[in-house]
Formats: C-alpha cells, sequence, structure tokens
C-alpha cells in the first residue's frame, strides 16, 4: 500500500496531506491532555516493529509478495488516533528507506493509517460488546478492508488506473492479507491479556 510520487496529481495530493496534518494535529492535542510515560515507549516501539512488519514481503498465493499493517494491533491497545500516529511515523521512516514517496505520503496515512484506525476501531467497539476474541478478529479484517477500499478510492480518483483492475487484484489480495492478520492480532492481544493485562486498560484515543 505504499503509494509512490508520480502516481497521484499534485493537488489531490496536497488534500490527503491537509487531511494527514489535521489527523495529526488532533492526536498531539489529545497527548497534551493525556500525557503518559507508558504510552510514549509503547508508541515508539510499536512504531519500530511497524515499520519491521510493513517492510518485510512474504510470498503468497497470488504471487504477489504481501506485508502485514500492525496498525489495528495499536488501535485495539491504544486507541484510532494512536493508530494513526504510528502509521505516520512508521511512514515517515519508510520513506527514507526508498519505500512510498513524500507527496503520496498524506494519501499512504490517509488509507494506512486514517481509514485502517478508524474501520478497527469501529468494529472492535461494536463486536467485541458481545465477544470480544471474535471482535479483534472482525476489527482487524474490516480495518484491513476499509484501508483497501480508501486506497483504491484513491487511485480511481486519481485517474492511474480503473476500478475494475483494482477491485481484482488489491481487494481479494488483501482480503488474504487480512485474514491472516486477524489471526495474529488476535493471538498476539490474548498473550498481552495473560503477560501485561495493565496494557489492556489503557485509555483509547
Amino acid at each position: 500500500m505504499h503509494l509512490p510520487d508520480g502516481i497521484i496529481p499534485l493537488n489531490q495530493a496536497l488534500i490527503y496531506w491537509a487531511i494527514m496534518i489535521i489527523a495529526l494535529s488532533i492526536f498531539s492535542y489529545k497527548m497534551s491532555k493525556n500525557q503518559s510515560e507508558q504510552r510514549f515507549v509503547l508508541i515508539a516501539l510499536l512504531s519500530v516493529a511497524t515499520v519491521v512488519a510493513t517492510s518485510i514481503s512474504i510470498p503468497s498465493p497470488f504471487g504477489v509478495p504481501i506485508h502485514f499493517f500492525l496498525i489495528p494491533l495499536v488501535v485495539i491497545l491504544l486507541g484510532p488516533l494512536n493508530g494513526i500516529a504510528v502509521s505516520f511515523l512508521s511512514l515517515l521512516v519508510q520513506l527514507f528507506l526508498g519505500m512510498g514517496g513524500l507527496t503520496t505520503l498524506g494519501a499512504n496515512v490517509c488509507s494506512m493509517g486514517i481509514a485502517l484506525s478508524i474501520g478497527t476501531y469501529i468494529f472492535y467497539i461494536l463486536v467485541s460488546r458481545f465477544n470480544k476474541t471474535i471482535g479483534i478478529f472482525i476489527a482487524t479484517l474490516m480495518g484491513i478492508i476499509f484501508a483497501t477500499l480508501t486506497q483504491i478510492s484513491i487511485l480511481v480518483i486519481s485517474g492511474s488506473t480503473s476500478l475494475e483492475t483494482l477491485i481484482y487484484s488489491l481487494l481479494p489480495f488483501y482480503l488474504f492479507v487480512g485474514i491472516i492478520e486477524s489471526f495474529a492480532t488476535t493471538l498476539i492481544v490474548s498473550t498481552i491479556e495473560k503477560v501485561k493485562p495493565d496494557l489492556m486498560t489503557l485509555d483509547k484515543f
């Protein structure tokens, strides 16, 4: 999902940059009201983990390398604004490693940060009321689907490719990724609840 420079027209890229800046400003405001050393440490550690997770390509049955996101885990532990912040930090680091682009940074954050975080959080809140384990699984899967649909929309609006091509290529590809990551996120959260349950009680924003 790391869109490179040149795919999105500059006037559209600026809109995504503006959306990203607004989201990060809200996060900064919330952080100023809820300062916690433990949260700062977690954000730093999860940002590094996200850089690693999204940088490692794994062969898939579709013949296209896949990468995981880790943002759903951040959202479940810390909340959606934290997910957006971690996504921004990891994408910024990866920009210097040759992944993604500067003009498309806002668009990448909109899909891998904002859409993924909001989608995950909405379904986590809704479904976990009935069953927490199923809630984590569905939230992770739907967050990744939200991110995929957002990226498809961004690419279609940019005129770089057709909707039909994207639906038949990206959607099944990331659905496959979503199912695997959903199992992994559920297992990780279950382990955290047993080993470090206090992490699950942090304020989520």
